[in-house]
């Protein structure tokens, strides 16, 4: 019987799904509670657990009575609230830090006994970019009205509905080159999104991880320019591979970033500025006995549409990941 309750807020997202799933495929026996500011459009994720068990609710987390009604005796919380741009009315402090802190007060008023926040590798109180500072403000608040809080910092999360390879193999398919802000150079550390989610399902369960802040990261670093022709190779086209310095890159930006659906951002530029990747002594995916996806293992299941020849071009997932094709 299934009688422990989570509230999942930003359940709708890319993140969001595979949370869902974890929490309620996991073998956790989890009713969940999938907040969303469109339930409608979050019809999706009913199937993912048996008939009642995932629950759709409207909550908008900067509204209190929103996120007090949506936490009612539930056991659990974890918190996926994040934007990568402010645009629609959508601002960095209002999602990432007072709502954080807002979702952290009414868990504790509501005796909630775990409670999840997603923060980010590079959340720095003293940074330039908007989007890493309200990550460390949000971290700061959670810890201080729920100190019991487990704090995850991802890396790029990828995946098969993630915005960053996705969009780049988007764009290799009918530009002739792509830029590498800064020459390329910024290391990353990509994490697979069924590993964040099953980190995030360890860290509802287990009381052991609260308290903690973990960074999660995949099994491999790589600069910006790796993943850049990684993914060119898994899509099978040639394309250049063009350093924008910063300051160019900057200017780009100033204007690009006022599009309907912007290609870059002076966030992004920002945060290009300093690599992403795990620190030394950090507690790790492998804190939480997990082992972590490869970047050469997934991406051509899901990237294989950006191919000239689509599903038909198997031997180059044959020959990136030197194992036979499965599809």
């Amino acid at each position: 019987m299934i009688d422990k309750v989570v509230t999942v807020f930003g359940a709708s997202g890319f993140l969001g799904r595979h949370t869902v799933r974890a929490l309620a495929k996991g073998g956790f026996g989890w009713r969940v509670r999938a907040c969303a500011r469109n339930p409608n459009a979050a019809n999706y994720l009913l199937p993912m657990g048996h008939v009642g068990q995932i629950q759709l609710m409207r909550a908008n987390v900067r509204n209190r009575e929103d996120v007090t009604r949506a936490i009612a005796n539930s056991d659990a919380v974890v918190n996926l609230v994040g934007i990568l741009n402010q645009s629609g009315g959508q601002k960095f402090g209002a999602l990432q830090r007072d709502a954080a802190g807002t979702i952290a007060k009414c868990a504790r008023a509501a005796g909630v006994q775990s409670l999840v926040q997603i923060s980010a590798i590079g959340a720095d109180a003293e940074s330039d970019s908007a989007y890493a500072r309200t990550k460390a403000e949000g971290e700061r608040r959670v810890r201080d009205a729920f100190p019991a809080a487990s704090i995850l910092r991802p890396s790029i999360i990828f995946g098969p509905e993630d915005e960053f390879f996705n969009r780049f193999a988007g764009l290799a398919r009918f530009l002739p080159g792509l830029p590498l802000i800064g020459g390329g150079h910024t290391k990353f550390q990509p994490v697979y999104v069924g590993d964040v989610a099953a980190a995030i399902a360890k860290c509802v369960e287990d009381p052991a991880t609260h308290g903690h802040t973990y960074e999660l990261g995949g099994p491999t670093v790589y600069s910006f320019r790796e993943l850049m022709q990684l993914m060119l190779q898994v899509i099978n086209r040639r394309r250049l591979l063009i350093p924008i310095p910063f300051g160019i890159a900057r200017m780009q930006a100033a204007v690009l970033q006022w599009l309907p659906n912007p290609l870059l951002t002076l966030e992004q530029v920002r945060l290009l500025k300093r690599d992403n990747v795990v620190s030394p002594g950090a507690q790790t995916l492998a804190t939480l006995g997990i082992k972590p996806d490869s970047l050469e293992a997934i991406l051509p299941t899901y990237l294989w549409r950006f191919r000239r020849r689509g599903q038909y071009e198997e031997e180059v997932y044959e020959r990136v990941t030197g194992k036979p094709a499965t599809r």
